[in-house]
């Protein structure tokens, strides 16, 4: 991979300082201020307080391959962080911070990070729980707070650390400049853990030229501009949001970041970004919050919604089929616009290009809904095994359902059992320490994704399943939940999580949970405001509002794939209570287990 600023073969280190140099006085960052403002950030300064902490990593002692970690939320300081760790030549270990404390014990032991970058007092808990079985760890840097008097002896404050790195570049100031140099495209970049959702998180090894190509290929694409302004909230720790990262080294366009989720709404209406990557849990929100605040007014403003979404669905239909839009559809847009579908792009802050979905399968019905709105979802696909981008659609180029064409230099196949199997220059080196599990997932630089899809004839992808989730009912017919579970997600505003099963059953259930905060409001406008959760989401009532809309799943799915019955749960599946991972995917296994009375029951019969 060639940096086209360069001309030469690059890693992300030598990338940041091409940016830097080639965009300095230019905006970079975007961070939340006082008041609900926001403060610009230039490449400039970017450049020199990542200097300062890789310097202050080399005081450390930092050698060429060691591993940093980070356990941080999406800020600022994580991105720096990031960048000092290669800018220094170390390898960033990336940790989600709902990590529990075994499994973050776990993963620094298994990479053998040597020093931590810890968000604050609550992370730096974990690490103070398990440091006895961390002896390689000498350096816990700390973003928030200062250490206690406990803890001096081996926790040091952000700041500090860039005091020592001062420090170094006033006796020796070519540090840093002289470790990038040495560093080479295959030079290990990045440990990030697999979700775990079967078993033990396995480190995956991602070098500097994974990265680069990532970040060039989306360059070359043009699909992203350099006055484009991105939103960034998607965990860090996750190689989507890193790949949005590179992405904008290579192309340098500015990205607002904040990490809080309940704040991502309120912060698009005054950032006013022109894209943003999200994965389908958001989307899924937002759809749910708005149909269900409208449902639950009602009267004419309930009309007046569904006449708007109709229009919008006529249009968005002639379009994605190449018609013409009618005078008289037209003329119903125009009015359709100004009344409701505008409104809704307002609150993404009214210059969203597009988003970028990823991470997991994406409802098709939902993004038709989007599109029938406005605002344009392009798919992606791709895993932490390669770095995160395999496919994507374009913005000139994309078919609502499927995750895009390969990107330019990736080959894509599907092997005779319907693996998706890919080649791609972003692709792995290989597990961290599990050769075995290495070679089982690499054949020939073919990556065995894992996921079960089809490429239709013009070469865009469908992802139909994960191989590990497909199960077969005791009639032999085989069936694949995720799609049943996004058609659900995209039909129901009450469903906030589903599990089909069925899985040498006679028939298909389902295990479901309902988002608190859209059926409460259903239930006010039934009279049952007053009543507690539980005896809401147990009410006749709420479960022939579920039923009716699962009548109308089963209408649109093969006779063995209909859910008979369901269980609805009495709470979202959580983190916490270890049912979904740390990027949000459900842990199958573990949800049916504790539920299999429950599930036992609805077949007793």
């Amino acid at each position: 991979m060639t940096n086209t600023l360069t001309g030469s073969t690059p890693s992300v280190a030598r990338m940041f300082t091409d940016r830097v140099a080639a965009s300095g006085p230019h905006e970079a960052f975007r961070l939340p201020a006082a008041g609900g403002t926001w403060e610009s950030v230039t490449w400039q300064a970017t450049g020199d307080r990542v200097t300062t902490l890789a310097a202050g990593l080399l005081a450390l002692g930092l050698e060429p391959g060691e591993r940093v970690a980070i356990v941080s939320g999406t800020r600022i300081e994580w991105v720096l962080a990031d960048l000092a760790v290669m800018c220094a030549g170390g390898a960033t270990t990336t940790v989600y911070p709902s990590t529990i404390a075994d499994d973050v014990a776990y993963i620094l032991s298994d990479s053998d990070s040597r020093v931590v970058v810890a968000e604050d007092a609550t992370q730096l808990a974990k690490l103070r729980e398990h440091r006895a079985e961390l002896p390689n760890l000498h350096t816990v840097v700390l973003i928030d707070g200062e250490p206690d008097g406990d803890d001096q002896d081996w926790v040091i404050g952000l700041d500090e650390l860039a005091r020592r790195g001062g420090k170094l570049l006033a006796e020796t100031p070519a540090a840093v400049t002289e470790r990038i140099a040495t560093i080479t495209p295959d030079a290990l970049a990045t440990l990030i853990y697999t979700s775990g959702t079967t078993g033990r998180s396995k480190g995956v090894r991602l070098t500097h030229a994974a990265w680069a190509y990532q970040g060039e290929t989306l360059s070359s694409e043009r699909v992203l501009r350099p006055d484009d302004v991105q939103y960034l909230w998607l965990p860090l720790a996750h190689a989507f949001g890193k790949v949005l990262l590179t992405a904008q080294l290579a192309i340098g366009f500015a990205t607002a970041i904040d990490g809080r989720v309940d704040r991502i709404v309120d912060n698009l209406a005054v950032v006013r970004p022109t894209f943003m990557g999200a994965a389908p849990r958001i989307f899924e929100k937002v759809y749910a919050r708005i149909v269900s605040t409208v449902a639950a007014e009602g009267g004419v403003k309930a009309k007046l919604f569904g006449w708007a979404i109709g229009v919008g669905r006529k249009v968005s239909e002639a379009k994605l089929a190449g018609r013409s839009v009618s005078p008289v559809l037209a003329a119903q847009h125009r009015v359709a616009d100004a009344l409701v579908l505008r409104k809704i792009r307002d609150r993404f802050g009214g210059r969203i290009r597009f988003f970028v979905s990823g991470s997991a399968a994406l409802a098709p019905d939902l993004a038709r809904w989007f599109h029938a709105v406005g605002l344009l979802i392009l798919e992606g696909y791709g895993m932490t095994e390669c770095a995160a981008g395999a496919s994507v659609n374009r913005p000139d180029n994309f078919r609502l359902g499927t995750v895009g064409l390969p990107l330019p230099g990736t080959e894509i196949r599907i092997a005779a059992d319907g693996e998706v199997l890919m080649r791609s220059p972003s692709v792995m080196t290989g597990y961290h320490q599990l050769p075995e599990a290495t070679a089982g997932a690499l054949d020939d630089d073919w990556l065995a994704t894992g996921d079960i899809g089809e490429l239709d004839a013009d070469g865009f992808l469908r992802i139909t399943d994960r191989k590990k989730d497909l199960f077969k009912t005791s009639g032999g017919k085989y069936v694949a939940p995720q799609p049943i579970e996004g058609k659900l997600l995209a039909l129901c505003p009450y469903v906030s999580q589903a599990i089909v099963h069925g899985g040498d059953r006679n028939f298909c259930s389902a295990l479901i949970a309902l988002d608190p905060e859209a059926i409460r409001s259903w239930a006010a406008g039934q009279g049952m405001a007053d009543r507690p959760y539980t005896e809401i989401i147990g009410s006749d009532a709420v479960r022939a509002l579920v039923q009716g809309y699962l009548d109308q799943l089963n209408a649109r799915l093969n006779r063995w794939e209909t859910i008979k019955k369901f269980v609805l749960l009495e709470r979202e599946l959580t983190i916490e209570d270890g049912e979904l991972t740390p990027s949000l995917k459900i842990r199958r296994k573990k949800v049916e287990e504790a539920n299999r009375d429950r599930l036992d029951a609805l077949y007793a019969s």
